[in-house]
C-alpha cells in the first residue's frame, strides 16, 4: 500500500514538472512575441530610433529566454 502510494505520488510529480515546463515555454513564447510586436510598433512610429529600440528588444528577449530556461531546468531537476 505504501509503495503504491509513493509510486503514484512520483508519477504526479513528474506530470507536474512536465506541465510546469510547458507553461514556462508558452509564457516565454508569448513574452518574446509581445516584445517583438511592441518593438515593431515603436520602430514604425520613430524610424530614426530603430537601432536603440532593436538593441533593447534583443536584451529584453534574452532576459525572458533566460528566465524560461531557468524554469525549465528547475522542472527537469525536480524529476
Amino acid at each position: 500500500m505504501i509503495i503504491s502510494t509513493l509510486l503514484a505520488a512520483e508519477g504526479l510529480a513528474q506530470l507536474g514538472c512536465g506541465i510546469g515546463a510547458g507553461i514556462a515555454t508558452i509564457g516565454a513564447g508569448l513574452g518574446i512575441g509581445k516584445i517583438g510586436g511592441s518593438a515593431m510598433d515603436a520602430i514604425a512610429r520613430q524610424p530614426e530610433a530603430s537601432g536603440k529600440i532593436q538593441s533593447n528588444m534583443i536584451l529584453t528577449a534574452a532576459f525572458v529566454e533566460g528566465c524560461a530556461l531557468f524554469a525549465i531546468a528547475a522542472c527537469a531537476f525536480l524529476i
